[in-house]
């Protein structure tokens, strides 16, 4: 079967549904804290991500997607949420800058460092090279930062004009393969080897 070329790591959808490896721009996350012990008292912040990638399996998202558009007699499809990394743009990650705004002091990756991260060989990052194209910049996801977003919003940021781009098949399953592996690590306690225990 004929397989066309990859060229680019990116493509664009019709913009029908959300698929994961979708990446939206200029998105508004809204947090809530509380400012006391009993909860009786919270504040609402907002946060606004210049970028973030869709990391939802595909498949959960098109079965929502099927059954909210035809009369379904059951509702175990549906989604409340959606899975997304915040994209970092790459030169301000380098410099540990990218999340000032928060009043967050970042680490400043050197040349070496920074290089392995572009060859994804750091397990907490991962590269997205840019295309000018579409407007997408170079951009690192950080796996230790992950939100869910509402899937009504996703939807209306879809249709209004904050889509971008979306990554290939291929590097959206990289993606996915790398994210689960991060989260899935296991930390061992270390063990002090008694040398002298007979076996």
């Amino acid at each position: 079967m004929f397989q066309p070329t990859i060229d680019t790591l990116y493509h664009k959808h019709n913009g029908d549904r959300i698929y994961q490896g979708d990446i939206l721009r200029d998105v508004l996350l809204v947090e809530m804290h509380f400012t006391d012990e009993t909860g009786g008292n919270y504040k609402v912040e907002e946060k606004k991500l210049p970028y973030i990638v869709v990391l939802t399996q595909d498949c959960d998202l098109e079965q929502d997607f099927i059954n909210r558009n035809k009369i379904a007699e059951k509702h175990d499809k549906y989604m409340e949420s959606i899975l997304v990394c915040p994209a970092y743009q790459a030169e301000s990650f380098r410099e540990g800058t990218h999340l000032e705004k928060f009043d967050l002091t970042m680490e400043r990756w050197n040349s070496e460092k920074y290089a392995q991260i572009k060859k994804q060989q750091n397990d907490r990052f991962h590269f997205l090279g840019g295309y000018q194209p579409f407007q997408v910049p170079d951009l690192v996801i950080d796996f230790k930062h992950y939100y869910t977003i509402p899937r009504d919003i996703a939807y209306f940021l879809m249709k209004n004009n904050h889509y971008l781009a979306s990554l290939r098949q291929l590097f959206r399953e990289d993606l996915s393969h790398r994210f689960s592996f991060f989260l899935s690590r296991i930390g061992l306690p270390m063990i002090k080897c008694d040398t002298e225990t007979k076996l």
